[in-house]
């Protein structure tokens, strides 16, 4: 009888030791999934998880707006920009001029439940880059404004028509808002490094 009750024993010994271990290989999973997800799956799961809701975030010299997005590609972020006026102005965004998002504890839980790099790079959009989207404004000749990071409070702003886009850098023809782009109206071209744009707004 003894003996019954010594492998009865041993038996739930080696059952608490294989679901221990069982456990600490989940949680190891679990921690080498969080660890590959870059900001970008976090922002792709929010809004795959609730397509209309709104996410604030606060931009690399401190101003936070709130965005609700349309597109989310390789490294740029489309939408509507939730500014208060009665009129919603599309913006586009580099993930890198994204200081800090500010979630809601359920859009903290729906980005964690971002899939891996890969399988969310379905689409198109996925793949492109922001400079593909640049180019493709430029080639438009869309009038925008854009937002680069500054010195002062909010940075700098112009307004004026992209006039080409390198590898790393943009050329922008700077002019009046209520002009078309027009040699005459322009008053400055700039080169602008791509690594100081915190706000394309259309």
């Amino acid at each position: 009888m003894r003996w019954d009750n010594l492998f009865d024993d041993l038996e739930g010994q080696l059952e608490q030791e294989l679901d221990a271990e069982e456990l600490d290989l989940q949680a190891e999973e679990e921690r080498l999934r969080l660890g590959r997800l870059s900001l970008r799956d976090r922002l792709l799961a929010i809004h795959e998880t609730d397509p209309g809701a709104s996410i604030r975030l606060v931009l690399a010299d401190g101003d936070t707006l709130s965005v609700h997005p349309a597109t989310i590609g390789r490294d740029w972020m489309s939408g509507d920009l939730l500014d208060g006026s009665t009129r919603r102005a599309q913006c586009l965004l580099p993930v890198a001029a994204i200081s800090s998002l500010l979630l809601t504890p359920e859009q903290v839980t729906d980005s964690l439940e971002a899939t891996d790099a890969a399988a969310s790079d379905h689409g198109l959009s996925g793949r492109l880059g922001l400079g593909f989207v640049l180019r493709d404004l430029c080639r438009r000749r869309r009038a925008v404004d854009l937002r680069l990071a500054g010195t002062t409070p909010g940075g700098v702003t112009l307004h004026g028509t992209i006039d080409r886009v390198g590898r790393d850098h943009l050329d922008i023809a700077v002019h009046e808002a209520d002009s078309p782009r027009r040699r005459t109206a322009v008053t400055q071209y700039r080169v602008v490094p791509l690594a100081q744009l915190l706000v394309v707004r259309l």
